[in-house]
C-alpha cells in the first residue's frame, strides 16, 4: 500500500506547479504568506480533487470570452503543451496562496511582465491584452467560481455562504494586484458579474477545439489518463447549464450521476495519497503540522 500511494502522490505532483520545483514552502519559518492558515482560501485550495475539476471547468468557461480566448490561442503553448499550461497555472494558484510573501509577490510581478508581451487582434478586429483590466477580472471570476463550484461540490459542500463570500473577498487581492479592477467580493457579486457579461461571450470554431483539447484528458502516462478522463468530465459538469447549452453540451442527468460518483469515489483517494502537498509543508513553515 505505501508503494501505491506514493506511485499516485507523485503522479498527481506531476500535474501541478510542484513539478517546475520553483518554490520553497516550508520557508521562511513563520512567513504567513500573503493569506496566512486562517483564511478560507487555504482551506479551499487545499482539496486538490476540488480544485482540479475547477480548474478545467474554470478554462473552460473562460474560453468563452473571445478577447481571452484570443490571448491565449496567439501567445500561450497550450495546444503542445496543455500538461505545461496546467503545472504553470497550478503553481500561480499554489504560490500566492500559501508560499511566503515574497515568493508570492514573485509570482504575480513575474505574471503581470508576461502578460506586458499578451496584446494583439481577435478575428473579429478588436483589440486585446492580457493588462486589460476588464479581461483580468473576467478570468479571475470564471477561475474562483469554477474553484468554488468544485469544491461545494466535491470538498465540503456545508461551507456556509459567510465564508463563501470570505474566499471570493480573499482571492480578490490577488487579481487586484495583477491589474483587475470592480473585482466582485461576494456570491452575488460573482453570479451577477456573470450574468452580465453572458452577452460578450461566444462558441465558435477556436472555442470548440479548445474545448476538444481539454476533453482529451492530457495526462503524463497512460496509467493516469483514465483519472485525466473523469476529472475533464467533472469539471465540464461544474460549467452553468446557459454554458453548456451554448457550447452545444447535452449531460443527461444519468451521466451527471456517473461523473459525480465516480469523483466521489477517487477523490478520497486522492487525498489519502497526498502527505506532502503545498498546503502541507505551508503548514510545516507556520509550525502547524
Amino acid at each position: 500500500m505505501e508503494f501505491i500511494r506514493r506511485r499516485i502522490e507523485q503522479q498527481v505532483f506531476n500535474l501541478t506547479g510542484l513539478a517546475l520545483n520553483q518554490i520553497d514552502y516550508e520557508t521562511p519559518a513563520g512567513d504567513p504568506g500573503l493569506f496566512g492558515p486562517d483564511a478560507i482560501c487555504w482551506r479551499v485550495h487545499a482539496d486538490f480533487p476540488s480544485m482540479l475539476c475547477g480548474g478545467i471547468g474554470a478554462l473552460m468557461l473562460q474560453m468563452l470570452h473571445p478577447l481571452a480566448l484570443a490571448g491565449v490561442w496567439d501567445h500561450s503553448s497550450f495546444r503542445e503543451d496543455m500538461i505545461g499550461r496546467l503545472r504553470r497555472t497550478s503553481q500561480f494558484i499554489a504560490g500566492t496562496t500559501f508560499a511566503a510573501t515574497e515568493d508570492a509577490r514573485w509570482l504575480i510581478e513575474r505574471v503581470r511582465e508576461i502578460h506586458s508581451h499578451v496584446s494583439g487582434y481577435a478575428p473579429d478586429g478588436r483589440a486585446y491584452s492580457a493588462n486589460d483590466p476588464e479581461l483580468l477580472t473576467w478570468v479571475h471570476v470564471a477561475e474562483v467560481r469554477s474553484f468554488m463550484a468544485g469544491y461545494l461540490r466535491y470538498g465540503d459542500p456545508t461551507l456556509s455562504t459567510q465564508d463563501q463570500d470570505h474566499y471570493f473577498a480573499e482571492v480578490a487581492l490577488v487579481a487586484e494586484a495583477l491589474g483587475a479592477r470592480n473585482v466582485p467580493r461576494n456570491r452575488g457579486q460573482i453570479e451577477s458579474y456573470i450574468d452580465q457579461m453572458r452577452p460578450q461571450l461566444c462558441f465558435d470554431q477556436r472555442t470548440a477545439e479548445v474545448l476538444q483539447l481539454l476533453l482529451a484528458a492530457p495526462s503524463p502516462n497512460i496509467a493516469t489518463k483514465p483519472v485525466a478522463y473523469l476529472m475533464a468530465r467533472a469539471g465540464l459538469d461544474l460549467l452553468p447549464d446557459w454554458a453548456c447549452e451554448m457550447a452545444g453540451i447535452e449531460l443527461s442527468s444519468s451521466r451527471r450521476r456517473l461523473i459525480q460518483s465516480g469523483m466521489q469515489a477517487l477523490a478520497p483517494c486522492l487525498r489519502w495519497a497526498l502527505r506532502n502537498g503545498v498546503s502541507r509543508r505551508a503548514k510545516r513553515r507556520m509550525g502547524l503540522a
